[in-house]
Protein backbone atom coordinates (compact mmCIF):
# COMPACT_ATOMS: atom_id res chain seq x y z
CA UNK A 1 0.00 0.00 0.00
CA UNK A 2 1.18 3.94 -0.48
CA UNK A 3 0.21 7.12 0.38
CA UNK A 4 0.52 10.30 -1.49
CA UNK A 5 2.84 12.90 -0.33
CA UNK A 6 2.23 16.94 -1.17
CA UNK A 7 5.07 19.48 -0.22
CA UNK A 8 3.42 22.97 -0.30
CA UNK A 9 6.44 24.79 -1.79
CA UNK A 10 4.89 28.36 -0.75
CA UNK A 11 5.46 26.62 2.76
CA UNK A 12 8.58 25.00 2.75
CA UNK A 13 11.67 26.45 4.10
CA UNK A 14 14.39 23.87 3.16
CA UNK A 15 15.64 22.69 6.71
CA UNK A 16 16.15 19.54 5.24
CA UNK A 17 14.39 17.68 7.96
CA UNK A 18 12.27 15.24 5.65
CA UNK A 19 15.67 14.91 3.44
CA UNK A 20 17.43 14.31 6.79
CA UNK A 21 14.65 11.36 8.03
CA UNK A 22 13.98 9.45 4.76
CA UNK A 23 16.32 10.95 2.10
CA UNK A 24 15.51 7.99 -0.02
CA UNK A 25 11.88 9.23 0.02
CA UNK A 26 12.52 12.92 0.12
CA UNK A 27 15.05 15.52 -1.69
CA UNK A 28 16.27 18.96 -0.89
CA UNK A 29 16.47 21.37 -3.43
CA UNK A 30 17.98 24.62 -3.65
CA UNK A 31 14.70 26.19 -2.95
CA UNK A 32 12.23 24.16 -1.62
CA UNK A 33 12.08 20.56 -0.67
CA UNK A 34 10.32 17.58 -3.04
CA UNK A 35 9.05 14.00 -2.40
CA UNK A 36 11.26 11.75 -4.39
CA UNK A 37 8.15 10.10 -5.88
CA UNK A 38 4.31 11.32 -5.42
CA UNK A 39 3.84 7.87 -3.98
CA UNK A 40 5.25 6.60 -0.47
CA UNK A 41 5.13 3.75 1.39
CA UNK A 42 3.08 3.42 4.37
CA UNK A 43 5.80 3.84 6.78
CA UNK A 44 6.36 5.51 10.13
CA UNK A 45 9.28 7.44 9.33
CA UNK A 46 7.03 9.40 6.37
CA UNK A 47 4.99 10.55 8.88
CA UNK A 48 7.80 11.13 11.56
CA UNK A 49 9.01 13.35 7.98
CA UNK A 50 5.86 15.25 7.63
CA UNK A 51 5.53 15.71 12.06
CA UNK A 52 8.70 16.76 11.75
CA UNK A 53 8.90 19.86 9.70
CA UNK A 54 8.95 23.00 11.23
CA UNK A 55 6.94 24.77 8.65
CA UNK A 56 4.07 22.19 8.24
CA UNK A 57 4.73 21.58 4.50
CA UNK A 58 4.24 18.05 4.52
CA UNK A 59 0.76 16.78 3.45
CA UNK A 60 0.49 12.97 3.23
CA UNK A 61 -2.82 11.24 2.27
CA UNK A 62 -4.28 7.94 2.20
CA UNK A 63 -6.48 8.48 -0.45
CA UNK A 64 -8.62 11.69 0.49
CA UNK A 65 -7.57 11.13 4.15
CA UNK A 66 -4.46 13.46 5.12
CA UNK A 67 -2.60 11.16 8.13
CA UNK A 68 0.30 13.22 8.24
CA UNK A 69 1.18 15.43 10.20
CA UNK A 70 -0.20 14.21 12.94
CA UNK A 71 -1.83 16.65 15.71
Amino acid sequence: MTWKAEIDPGRCMASGMCAGIAPDLFVLGEEHARPRHEEVPEEERVLDAADSCPALAITIRDGTTTVGPRP
